[in-house]
């Protein structure tokens, strides 16, 4: 991979109360506050507080004169338009902030959240293509993300008609984060109205826009950076040579991403630019199986479960201590704490202990969104 998934930004204190929650939401809703220039301010000032002080002084060495950070009051009406909404705050550098997404360098201060948290804190692969998919290109993203599913991943895409629709549709039992445009409380297309309403019942719904805002299209090529920062990797079902699917496969290639693409047919114009990701060297996907032949590569095989029945006296299904049998399952790609458990199939007050104990004896590392891994 060109970077390491699992690397983030120099470390800041994320907000832990509902004041310095506030203040991260006027700073990024500042004019000309962008996700970049709020790590740099936040790095240099380590607080959203001293930021916004600074800020001023800041603006008129960029030359901008008379400039007024956002105002307490509008930071207080999106807070309280969220809450009226069912939206969460998920801010960067906390525990369930997911560590793919922080390891980009636009990685969004400040997600809107609405829907279960459990499909983050899994592995994710995005599915993108073509919103005038054809009736082939949709049945593929559907069978595609029921696989995925199937297998324990997450399917990230952007809710759009088409492809995204689909890759959405087919991994709904199993988990499905929608990103959206606009703000997470405005459904666009309306067609998929009853999609993001299962989404939010069944998966996960997030926007870095504020809450309220109609998506623009200037709106999407962010948009598009989450859906490749959340992923492993990115699986192109159909898009055409000037598509915004291509923009997130460059996306996905700017942050390390792994890229697939399905191929088309050579005169369908729907897939000419994932015809074109292939030529240039882009996985060719069938099916699932080649899909998961790459995310095997890009994580750890899963251990093989024991299956016999554990006699009384065994401290457990292999006999061994459980500090060495959560390290056994561990490498050093981070998974999901709650698998770990799933995993050992033992209490999470026994194994949370012994969790402690090995990272303070330096063999186990946490990471943001309740990964760990082996040191």
């Amino acid at each position: 991979m060109a970077k390491d998934l699992f690397s983030s930004h120099p470390p800041f204190t994320p907000p832990m109360s509902e004041e310095d929650r506030l203040f991260w939401l006027r700073l990024i809703r500042s004019a000309r506050v962008g996700p970049t220039t709020f790590h740099r301010l936040m790095t240099e000032h380590g607080t959203a507080r001293a930021a916004l002080d600074a800020l001023p002084a800041f603006a008129q060495a960029a030359g901008v004169q008379d400039y007024t950070p956002c105002p307490p009051d509008l930071a207080e009406r999106e807070i309280d338009l969220a809450r009226a909404k069912g939206a969460r705050m998920l801010c960067f550098g906390s525990d369930a902030y997911p560590s793919t997404l922080a390891s980009i360098t636009d990685a969004p201060p400040v997600l809107w959240c609405m829907g279960q948290r459990a499909p983050i804190l899994r592995p994710v692969v995005a599915l993108v293509g073509a919103r005038n998919a054809s009736s082939l290109g949709t049945r593929t993203a559907r069978a595609l993300a029921e696989g995925l599913g199937h297998e324990g991943y997450t399917v990230v895409s952007g809710l759009a008609r088409g492809i995204d629709a689909a890759a959405h549709h087919g991994s709904l039992k199993t988990g499905t984060i929608a990103v959206m445009a606009g703000g997470v409380d405005v459904i666009y297309p309306a067609e998929n109205a009853l999609l993001a309403a299962a989404i939010a019942d069944q998966g996960l719904r997030l926007s870095e826009q504020p809450m309220g805002m109609a998506p623009q299209a200037r709106h999407f090529p962010p948009r598009n950076r989450i859906i490749a920062g959340l992923a492993l990797a990115v699986v192109v079902v159909e898009a055409a040579e000037k598509s915004g699917s291509l923009i997130t496969a460059r996306d996905a290639l700017e942050q390390g991403r792994e890229i697939m693409a399905v191929p088309g047919h050579p005169v369908d114009g729907r897939a000419g630019g994932s015809n074109r990701l292939i030529r240039e060297g882009a996985t060719l996907v069938r099916h699932v199986e080649d899909v998961l032949e790459v995310l095997q590569r890009l994580q750890p095989p899963k251990p093989a479960q024991a299956t016999e029945t554990v006699p009384p006296d065994r401290p457990g299904a292999t006999g061994l201590p459980l500090d060495q049998r959560i390290l056994d399952l561990l490498g050093p790609s981070p998974v999901a704490e709650d698998q770990l458990i799933r995993d050992l199939a033992l209490p999470a007050a026994q194994i949370s202990p012994a969790l402690v104990m090995l990272e303070m004896q330096g063999s186990v590392r946490r990471h943001p969104g309740g990964l760990v891994s082996r040191a």
